[in-house]
């Protein structure tokens, strides 16, 4: 696998979004990697993201919608009404090499 794949002809999409501790997605990627993304700097600029702080929500509306990261508001899985994350900026994550700490706590199922 290329690990050096160049942006102007490879296009990131997310298959699935599993949440993590401490405000961690990790999100698996047509690249066939596995990215591990920290959601915590998005706080630091409020607004938008105000909702994910809370944590039962931050887990339970994530998901995928438009081929990215995103966290479904108002459970219609509608883009124009949820938050996401740029698929660019999931791709620049770092590659996790490690579980994700929910599968491994509900036995090998993921959410």
């Amino acid at each position: 696998m290329d690990c050096n794949l160049d942006s102007k002809y490879f296009f990131p999409e997310i298959f699935q979004a599993v949440a993590g501790e401490d405000y961690t997605v990790y999100a698996y990627v047509n690249d066939r990697t596995m990215r591990k993304v920290d959601i915590k700097p998005f706080f630091d600029k409020d607004g938008v993201f105000e909702p994910l702080k809370n944590k039962d929500f931050f887990r339970k509306a994530l998901t995928v919608i438009g081929n990215t990261v995103a966290w479904d508001l108002t459970g219609d899985r509608d883009e124009y009404k949820c938050i996401d994350i740029d698929p660019f900026l999931v791709f620049e994550s770092p590659i996790g090499s490690d579980i994700p700490e929910i599968v491994q706590a509900e036995g090998g199922k993921s959410s």
